[in-house]
């Protein structure tokens, strides 16, 4: 019960944030993808490849 009071305090301190997200028709989802995809390609290449080969994935992926 404590979990969801404290989570209960933390959404009532940002309440205007809140009712700005529920209440405005923009989303950040597709950025999201984007950003996860990003991550990905990085993850999948850590230590393979060298920063001109990446920085070539990550542009072409976008």
């Amino acid at each position: 019960m404590k979990p969801l009071i404290a989570f209960a305090k933390s959404l009532k301190g940002d309440y205007d944030a809140l009712l700005a997200a529920l209440s405005t028709p923009f989303s950040n989802g597709p950025t999201e993808g984007h950003i996860n995809k990003l991550k990905m390609i990085k993850r999948q290449m850590f230590g393979r490849a060298s920063p001109k080969l990446l920085t070539k994935r990550f542009l072409l992926a976008s």
